[in-house]
């Protein structure tokens, strides 16, 4: 039996259930930790928590809870090293950037939202009156309740701590799922709050899947006031409905099929520095990485060459070694996946230009869930791998000739979340990033992030933004009090 095992965290106390499931690691498909699944039962307990506990941390000064956050940050950081080899362990990305970037990020939301929530100011307005004496019209920020938070495996504990972070700094309470590919860091997050003294009840963790397991029994409980969800867009629409009974808020980042546009007179080198990264960055399993590559006709054959070149250098293997640069994907059904798309572009007319397969890498890790990195070109726009999303490390690369033909390319898709432009006419770059539909648009960078601004999709791609003042009005109700001078 495996040493390591995820309990649920339940009204201040970790809890064991009957029923538990297995923790891959998908770089060596070894069990790694036992998962304790919550049952609806266990849900409903974990709600009741939630809503006991709602009234006395909603209550809570502002400042406390602030300090409470920095707390939780400060735990994240002291415990740096087991977040990392839960990270890694459960997810398989290279050690290097989960050190640089998750571990690093999920205490960083602590703190952004412990700043924001004591600086946040309300509206307040001087209104006149037909007596001529006047009104004071001001607005304040009061909790919604018990949040429901259910998130994503690719960032564990970056999209994890992005929801739960803003969330109890307005005044919430939570019940929260991680995947149940990913369990490892939302369970050491846990412990970090009861560590900090978070009073019992503010924070619930349950374990499972969606449908017929945990993630439905959240959507479909009664206390459950308002849901967050990062996830694949049919999930998406599912939870949306259930979320109607009762009228509840919801707050959705979904799936991508992001753009780039790389005209003949941008940066060559860091273009193509750029979009390699966009594409596989984390084995291409980030709902921000770039799936269709829209090159200007006079550099496209050079550019298509230098990011092949890029693909065929990646070195893939243990995601332990400081020299890894992409690890496995997540399981053997998202390989299976991520393959068949693989297929499907040869089947579409594709030519090939690095990888399309599975790499032979050796030791533990030929029985891991590796894959090569892709590059396509001569795809048709028609092609299904350019409007369904693949969520692995491949990308396709079809040429245009002026600013009209890049933008009717990169609109044309049921998704909406980012799009990256690279250029060295900064007008175009302006003028293109206005009327391009989505939610983000870098210019000559991809990925860079101020956890202030507005995170999230058009169309397919989600409903509401997070970020900054964004998360505070979703995590809030806004309350007018008007009085009569």
């Amino acid at each position: 039996m495996p040493a390591i095992q995820y309990r649920n965290f339940i009204d201040g106390r970790f809890v064991e259930t009957s029923a538990q499931f297995e923790d891959i690691d998908p770089a060596t498909g070894e069990v790694r930790a036992l998962v304790h699944e919550a049952d609806a039962a266990l849900v409903e307990e974990a709600v009741a928590a939630a809503s006991q506990a709602r009234r006395g941390w909603g209550e809570t000064a502002v400042e406390d809870r602030a300090a409470m956050l920095g707390r939780i940050a400060a735990g994240i950081d002291r415990r740096a090293e087991d977040f990392l080899k839960a990270e890694v362990g459960d997810t398989g990305k290279p050690i290097a950037l989960a050190r640089s970037l998750d571990i690093p990020r999920g205490a960083a939301n602590f703190r952004v939202f412990a700043n924001l929530i004591t600086s946040a100011s309300g509206e307040v307005y001087e209104s006149p009156t037909p007596d001529g004496l006047g009104a004071l019209n001001y607005s304040i920020r009061r909790p919604l309740g018990v949040v429901g938070v259910i998130s994503p495996w690719n960032l564990p504990l970056l999209l994890f701590t992005w929801k739960v972070a803003p969330a109890l700094a307005c005044g919430n309470t939570i019940v929260a799922k991680p995947s149940e590919e990913t369990p490892g860091t939302a369970t050491l997050l846990a412990e970090v709050m009861e560590e900090a003294g978070l009073p019992a009840g503010v924070f619930n963790l349950v374990h499972g899947f969606g449908p017929g397991s945990a993630g439905e029994a959240i959507v479909a409980s009664k206390g459950v006031q308002a849901i967050t969800f990062t996830g694949e867009s049919g999930t998406g629409a599912h939870i949306m409905r259930a979320a109607a009974e009762g009228v509840r808020p919801i707050s959705f980042e979904l799936g991508g099929k992001n753009a780039a546009l790389v005209f003949a007179d941008c940066d060559f080198d860091r273009a193509v520095e750029g979009v390699a990264r966009s594409t596989f960055l984390n084995t291409g399993q980030v709902c921000l990485c770039t799936e269709r590559v829209y090159v200007q006709r006079p550099i496209f054959d050079r550019f298509a060459a230098a990011l092949a070149e890029r693909a065929r250098a990646m070195v893939i293997g243990d995601p332990w070694d400081e020299r890894t640069q992409m690890g496995p994907l997540i399981s053997r059904d998202h390989r299976d996946k991520v393959l068949s798309y693989y297929q499907l572009a040869r089947d579409e007319g594709a030519e090939v230009l690095a990888g399309g397969g599975i790499p032979v890498l050796p030791g533990k890790a030929a029985s891991g869930w590796y894959i090569e990195p892709t590059i396509w070109t001569n795809l048709p726009q028609t092609a299904r791998c350019l409007h369904e999303e693949i969520f692995g490390p491949a990308c396709a690369l079809i040429p245009f000739d002026d600013e009209d033909e890049a933008l009717e390319l990169a609109n044309d898709s049921s998704y909406g979340l980012a799009c990256s432009i690279w250029t060295s006419n900064i007008t175009r770059g302006h003028r293109m990033a206005g009327r391009i539909e989505v939610g983000l648009v870098w210019l000559n960078t991809w990925f860079l992030r101020d956890l202030r601004t507005p995170f999230g999709g058009a169309k397919l791609s989600g409903i509401g933004r997070e970020g900054g003042r964004h998360s505070l009005d979703f995590y809030s109700e806004t309350k007018n009090v008007c009085v009569k001078l």
